[in-house]
């Protein structure tokens, strides 16, 4: 029986199955011929010894039998590049399909998923684990039927001749079985153990590489180098045992098959002296015997190459289960094929949220009008991002506290909700692209003329023309090139190309310098004229002009006015705006 961890590989190999077909009919060709080899030579024998006992010349009847042997190879060859070409490259469509399929689910996943699980682990999975997989649909599925059909022809053949002699050739076989189970069990516990520890070693080296900068800051080059180091020993550590344990496997079966070999070469021996065997029989038998080396000794690679791939499926597995913790429910009838689009009207109704168990928001109360702007100001840890991120969905909350024009945002689609909001999170994030595809990445079929307005909106078309590529400019990986002014209104330019109904910036602006601010906030005043905009922001400079301001205070939203409704209060906002202000006039000293 085969693992439960390999079900999931039942629907794409039933995809490829006439592929399957083709290349069983050409194992039983490959080795239907090959079996026939030992016949070739038994009749050869055959005639060659009655020639000799009847002084009769076999010049013409050796040359038919080399012509026939050179036949029976060929053929063999043929069929076995086939049988090579067919099922080995089926093993590569079905690589290929899976990983498209791991990549797909992986898309769907939640955020939530990427917080608990490590980067590393993942990409170990998708090269090392899905290569594993590969091998054990291509090589150990052609090596096993190869060994399996050849077996069973030569089986016939040699039972045909002896089965007394056939009976000593299988006598070890009890204990193959026994080694091979053994065997089998510790490569696939020690392999898993590996491939954990190369999970490890994949998430330290992306960890290091992505956080270039921070390690050459800290001036911790050589303590990260001896942690990587440390690691990879104990990978080397895990790795040796199992490779001393195919070590012990192939010498073992060769042993085995060895012992096999010299007691027929003596029974048999006897019994040809005997005159109870023929020479030419008892030649084909041998000649079936050293055929069986290499598909019992490639048997000893297939169990290795079964046990990786097997624990490799399971860990892929782990990953194919996961089921996005957001995803369009029953509810979701709102959908881009048959809304318009949205309004914009936010409203954050008796909204409680808590996180891992943890209260993080407490009765929130808040309508924010459709086309009007709603900034967000509040100490370190109050609520402000988890708020936000309600809105697009990054997070869920209760049911009906959170709506849109009026409608619970879970009547929305995903694709609909997402397509209307342009999100711009505290970490910004840029690939290894282009400037030009970073800023066209929400609208593929945006125009250079676009491209440069969205620049221009976010005040960073004058820098990205200053750089010798321009727009073709590449920011290297997470845009480690860009300042982090630029790339934080890069990706102002990206949410603003796609011309959302609402603009989410939470705390965008904060690597900027004020007149740069103050130029971004006067252009989207422009940009955003008619639409919902939420600005999160701990500068008062920044949020000032917005329709509405809201202090966030511990989850609760303690300060709701204008900004000068709320330096009247004298509360948290007009403290904020007093240092701020201090701040400025220290500054100008």
């Amino acid at each position: 029986m085969l693992p439960k961890s390999l079900r999931p590989l039942f629907p794409y190999m039933k995809k490829y199955r006439g592929s399957f077909a083709v290349g069983t009919l050409c194992v039983f060709l490959n080795n239907g011929i090959w079996i026939l080899f030992p016949q070739v030579v038994r009749r050869a024998i055959g005639d060659l010894t009655d020639s000799i006992a009847h002084h009769r010349a076999l010049t013409h009847q050796l040359i038919s039998y080399a012509m026939l042997l050179l036949v029976v190879a060929c053929g063999r060859g043929i069929f076995q590049f086939l049988t090579r070409w067919i099922l080995i490259g089926v093993s590569r469509e079905i690589e290929f399909d899976l990983r498209n399929d791991f990549f797909r689910h992986l898309e769907s996943l939640s955020y939530s998923y990427y917080q608990r699980t490590r980067t590393g682990d993942i990409m170990a999975r998708a090269t090392n684990d899905l290569n594993a997989v590969r091998m054990l649909l291509g090589p150990a599925i052609m090596y096993s039927a190869n060994t399996v059909v050849f077996t069973a022809g030569a089986l016939a053949f040699m039972l045909s001749i002896s089965p007394r002699l056939t009976l000593y050739a299988f006598l070890p076989l009890p204990i193959v079985s026994i080694t091979i189970q053994y065997f089998g069990k510790q490569i696939h516990e020690r392999f898993e153990k590996i491939q954990e520890m190369f999970s490890e070693i994949s998430a330290r080296a992306q960890e290091n590489f992505s956080g270039a900068r921070v390690i050459r800051a800290y001036v911790q080059e050589d303590p990260e180098t001896a942690g990587f180091e440390a690691a990879n020993r104990e990978y080397i550590a895990r790795s040796l045992p199992l490779v001393r344990l195919m070590g012990m496997l192939w010498p073992s079966l060769e042993a085995m098959l060895g012992f096999a070999i010299v007691l027929v070469l003596w029974l048999g021996g006897r019994e040809v002296l005997q005159g109870r065997i023929k020479v030419e029989d008892f030649v084909a038998f041998n000649l079936y015997m050293v055929q069986l080396t290499f598909p019992i000794i490639a048997l000893g690679w297939v169990i290795n190459i079964f046990q990786r791939g097997t624990a490799s499926m399971a860990r892929i597995n782990e990953i194919l289960v996961e089921r996005p913790e957001i995803a369009d429910g029953v509810e979701a009838t709102i959908t881009s094929a048959n809304a318009a689009g949205l309004e914009g009207e936010i409203e954050f109704r008796n909204l409680n949220f808590a996180y891992n168990g943890k209260p993080v928001l407490h009765d929130v109360n808040l309508r924010i009008p459709a086309g009007s702007s709603l900034a967000i100001v509040g100490p370190t840890g109050s609520g402000k991002t988890t708020l936000v991120s309600l809105i697009p969905r990054i997070y869920d909350a209760a049911p009906g506290s959170v709506l849109i024009d009026g409608r619970p945002v879970r009547e929305y689609s995903l694709e609909l909700l997402r397509a209307n909001i342009g999100f711009i999170p505290q970490e910004t994030f840029l690939f290894s692209e282009s400037v030009r595809e970073n800023i066209a990445f929400g609208k593929a079929d945006a125009s250079d003329a676009e491209v440069r307005s969205a620049a221009e909106a976010a005040s960073i078309a004058e820098d990205i023309e200053g750089f010798p590529e321009k727009y073709r400019t590449l920011v290297g990986e997470r845009g480690i090139t860009l300042s982090g002014g630029q790339k934080q209104r890069t990706a102002i330019a990206r949410a603003i190309i796609r011309n959302p109904r609402i603009l989410v910036l939470d705390d965008a602006l904060s690597s900027v310098d004020t007149h740069t601010e103050d130029k971004i906030l006067n252009h989207l005043r422009e940009v955003m004229q008619g639409r919902t905009t939420i600005f999160i922001s701990h500068r008062v400079s920044t949020v000032r002009n917005a329709d509405m301001i809201a202090v966030l205070h511990t989850g609760r939203v303690v300060e709701l006015g204008t900004h000068a409704e709320l330096i009247e209060r004298n509360g948290y906002y007009t403290d904020l705006y007093n240092k701020q202000l201090l701040e400025e006039e220290l500054a100008e000293v």
